[in-house]
């Protein structure tokens, strides 16, 4: 069974810095990503990475300012993701997804069959 548990959302300045974790349970971590929602906007992709070769992918919106990464220590796999130079439209709910659905469209929330519970960011000006 995969399990994902978000942690590290908080509340910022404007230019601040967060670093997003997820814990990662019952999946080798080929095919995972960061997701957000704003209140009223649909869920949008931010950042994917896959194996075998740690491919990543940003949206437009976070290139240059949030980073992807994965470490497995002592058995466990933790996804994260670096923010800086947070910016009041990065607010919103935070979630970590894995485990492709086949769909092949790495920030397609279609494309994801596990999700985290979520972590609230909120930046403000």
């Amino acid at each position: 069974q995969v399990q994902l548990v978000e942690s590290g959302g908080g509340s910022v300045l404007a230019g601040g810095s967060l670093r997003l974790s997820c814990e990662v349970s019952g999946y080798a971590g080929n095919f995972m990503a960061w997701f957000r929602q704003a209140p009223g906007k649909e869920r949008e992709g931010v950042a994917n990475i896959a194996a075998p070769l740690g491919r990543t992918e940003y949206a437009d919106s976070v290139k240059g300012r949030f980073t992807i990464s994965k470490e497995r220590s002592q058995g466990r796999l933790t996804m994260y993701l670096q923010m800086n130079s947070l910016e009041p439209e990065d607010s919103g709910v935070y979630y970590c997804a894995a485990v492709t659905t086949g769909s092949g469209v790495p920030l397609s929330p279609d494309s994801y069959a596990y999700w985290g519970q979520g972590t609230q960011v909120t930046v403000s000006s």
